[in-house]
């Protein structure tokens, strides 16, 4: 099966097809949701949060999103992965996001890049899709700017911010984006922008019309428990699951049930008779 690309991905929109799209970090994430058939992979700066502890994305570098980009690639045989481009690693000017976005293609192999904002960097997405690196856009809640935002909550209630997202969305689409995310925007205004554009929409608290989804893996398995967003729908819920399995392993390790000797190895008895009588 050969990779999805961003081609297959606009198609998905035309013919009405939802897009399903999750984040993955490592390897082994990658395999599964890779045999799992799902199309698109990002390697979301939401690992500073889930995987390092972080507060928010903004401490993310890209040398952190190079690294589990590689991971991530060596893991997925036919998903298209995205990569995000790290808080001020391309606000600068195009240039740095050219060279942070090629570094992120050619070093970490990924087949495309995510950046926030609308209007805003529409001329640095232009830059980027003229180079030959395809872009990702991402308006609404951008994380990357949550101190300017003050926390984590809702945009586009009102007339101002919706009418600013209709632009946003459109000058990303004029500059070549290919999709666009759209985090915590009320349904109706998701479905009215999908609906406006050429491009696929990915919904993140954006209600069932856009054109797909997108979920944080730790989030919708029930890995990730400092918070549970609303957003969210948990297929899983690993972490009991884990805590469970780390409490037999104490009580076996404690009990003497682990190892047995079906985990164990043997020798050659005389070979351990002549040890044993080695002074």
């Amino acid at each position: 099966m050969a990779r999805v690309t961003i081609r297959d991905i606009g198609q998905m929109k035309a013919d009405g097809k939802k897009i399903p799209m999750v984040t993955a970090y490592d390897y082994t994430a990658a395999c599964l949701a890779d045999q799992a058939g799902i199309p698109i992979l990002l390697v979301g700066d939401s690992l500073g949060m889930v995987v390092l502890g972080y507060d928010s994305t903004v401490n993310v570098t890209m040398d952190d999103i190079l690294h589990h980009t590689k991971a991530v690639i060596r893991g997925a045989k036919n998903a298209m992965v995205v990569s995000d481009l790290p808080f001020m690693t391309y606000q600068v000017d195009s240039s740095q996001a050219l060279t942070n976005a090629a570094r992120l293609i050619q070093e970490g192999g990924a087949q495309s890049v995510k950046l926030e904002g609308g209007e805003s960097v529409a001329e640095t997405v232009h830059r980027l899709v003229e180079a030959g690196i395809p872009v990702m856009g991402h308006i609404g809640l951008t994380p990357q700017s949550i101190n300017t935002f003050g926390g984590y909550r809702v945009q586009g209630r009102n007339e101002v911010e919706s009418a600013k997202l209709m632009r946003d969305a459109k000058a990303l689409e004029d500059a070549g984006a290919y999709a666009i995310v759209l985090e915590l925007v009320p349904t109706p205004l998701a479905g009215l922008i999908s609906r406006r554009l050429n491009v696929p929409t990915i919904g993140i608290g954006a209600g069932p019309e856009c054109d797909g989804q997108v979920q944080v893996l730790h989030d919708m398995l029930g890995l990730f428990t400092d918070f549970v967003p609303r957003h969210t729908f948990q297929y899983a819920k690993l972490a009991e699951a884990i805590k469970s399995a780390f409490a037999r392993y104490i009580q076996d390790i404690e009990g003497g049930a682990f190892p047995t000797e079906k985990q164990s190895f043997g020798m050659d008895e005389s070979i351990l008779e002549e040890l044993m009588a080695l002074p």
